[in-house]
């Protein structure tokens, strides 16, 4: 292992204008940091098109490609998946997300559309033996309950951003799939995502930001970045009472054990 390069974010949209407009000091900076991998996810056509194309053009960028279920209504059936098993097929293709669940905003998509078209990339996730990435908010039960169904145990997959509690976290955990936590671990009003952090086997544990979202402390408030990754595995590491550097390198080796993906030496 190359100890520079173990510095991870599993989840952070680069496409997104603030990110993409000054894309090379981002990933400069990310670098310097010690961040060997990045994956960016999709959530439509556009912006799943935009993950393929930055992993083409920066050798640590990696795409996931798929419909947020708040773009659900923009999956048009078969023609969107034939998209995605062409996405899917590249080599630097890792996984089909960010996928799942949002009742956040009432019939925005109606929660029949989310749910078929989850459902339809669960399954197609299944077919091409991909993980999957799971965007859940204020639907946690009606999540589980798909991935029960449609989940290929084998791919496994992530909940990303995770917010549940930590009994919800061991409902996750004995599907064999993964919880990352971003910024909010940091925040000083974090009440539940410590305890999470805390019951989780290191083993299962990844790295994110959601960039450009949700920068944790101390930089709370400004654009997030990949870089920021390592304010979330300091605290992650205070936590779980480890080095900094065993976290870093116990959660590099989760992103490759989980998207099958070897990006260190």
């Amino acid at each position: 292992m190359e100890r520079g390069k173990m510095l991870t974010d599993t989840h952070a949209h680069l496409d997104d204008e603030k990110l993409r407009s000054n894309l090379d000091a981002v990933l400069s900076r990310a670098r310097d940091r010690g961040m060997g991998f990045i994956l960016n996810p999709g959530c439509d056509y556009e912006t799943s098109g935009a993950a393929v194309e930055l992993s083409e053009q920066y050798p640590e960028v990696y795409a996931a490609v798929g419909f947020h279920p708040m773009d659900a209504d923009r999956f048009d059936g078969e023609p969107a998946l034939n998209q995605l098993r062409e996405w899917a097929a590249l080599p630097k293709t890792l996984a089909i997300g960010e996928i799942g669940l949002d009742y956040h905003y009432p019939d925005n998509p109606d929660r029949e559309t989310q749910h078929k078209v989850f459902r339809e990339q669960l399954d197609l996730a299944g077919q091409l033996g991909l993980p999957v990435i799971i965007h859940d908010r204020e639907a946690h039960k009606d999540s589980l309950d798909i991935i029960r169904e449609g989940l290929n145990r084998e791919a496994s997959g992530v909940f990303h951003a995770y917010s549940g509690s930590v009994e919800m976290a061991r409902d996750i955990l004995d599907l064999g799939m993964y919880i990352s936590i971003g910024g909010p671990l940091t925040f000083k009003n974090a009440r539940k995502t410590p305890d999470v952090i805390a019951y989780t086997p290191l083993d299962r544990i990844l790295l994110e930001t959601d960039a450009p979202y949700m920068a944790p402390e101390p930089v709370r408030g400004t654009v997030n970045e990949p870089s920021n990754t390592w304010y979330v595995a300091k605290r992650m590491a205070e936590i779980k009472q480890i080095p900094l550097e065993k976290l870093l390198e116990a959660t590099a080796e989760n992103a490759q054990r989980l998207f099958n993906v070897k990006f260190m030496k």
